[in-house]
């Protein structure tokens, strides 16, 4: 059984020849994945390595690399390199290579904050910039299906933010509940940023009317599309 430490690659191997590893990124559910840096180049790049029950085939990681392909004009995804394939413990295992983000999750950005909640105006900003990217991804009719804290990485770029969303998820179900199933976890990943349920109560009214009190069909209402949330917080009304 897959349990989040599988492949334990130590700092220095070197995938396929080209690749050295320098640390472990992250572990989830179907991958694990790693800063390496070309040997050649020394470019730095991330590399995820796929499980090999959660990719029969090579299949998990082909559709993954495709619709990275598809969606290669969307700033607020990791851009796609290539994939390539190793031997491990007599098994072939598949990974994909990518660029590599200096960032860190927005879960870890939360707890950093001294009361464990974001300005009402960096979550507005960090909002719009999500709000802006997956409207590029709906329009080409995809959806990402697992939008929350970890799965958002972010960074500091002078007076904005650097945001990129990661890890797509396929779930069963219609491409329109799906495509709204990322409008509702967008509102609830804007709820967490202000404090959740202990600030609700404390944050401005406009935002309150942007959140809903979560209740999906509220939502929906209000912004059908995640291009209606957009527009909606270029045009928002401020009371003094």
């Amino acid at each position: 059984m897959i349990t989040g430490d599988y492949f334990k690659f130590d700092s220095d191997k070197v995938l396929s020849g080209k690749y050295k590893v320098l640390s472990l990124l992250g572990q989830g559910w179907e991958a694990e994945v790693y800063l390496v840096e070309e040997k050649d180049t020394y470019i730095q790049r991330a590399v995820k390595v796929f499980y090999p029950e959660r990719n029969p085939e090579n299949k998990t990681l082909t559709a993954y690399a495709r619709k990275l392909h598809k969606l290669k004009d969307c700033s607020l995804l990791i851009k796609y390199l290539s994939q390539e394939n190793i031997t491990f413990k007599k098994e072939k295992i598949f990974y994909m290579v990518s660029e590599f983000v200096q960032a860190q999750t927005l879960e870890a950005f939360i707890n950093k904050q001294p009361k464990k909640f974001v300005t009402q105006f960096e979550a507005l900003h960090i909002l719009y910039e999500l709000a802006k990217g997956l409207e590029v991804i709906h329009r080409h009719k995809e959806y990402h299906g697992d939008i929350h804290s970890n799965n958002v990485l972010i960074g500091r770029k002078g007076i904005n933010f650097e945001i990129k969303l990661i890890d797509f998820y396929t779930q069963s179900g219609g491409k329109k509940e799906l495509i709204q199933g990322d409008i509702i976890d967008l509102i609830n990943l804007f709820y967490k940023m202000l404090g959740g349920s202990k600030r609700y109560a404390k944050i401005r009214p406009e935002l309150r009317k942007i959140i809903l009190g979560r209740k999906k069909s509220l939502i929906l209402k209000k912004f059908p599309k995640v291009s209606d949330l957009r527009i909606y917080l270029e045009n928002m009304s401020w009371r003094n």
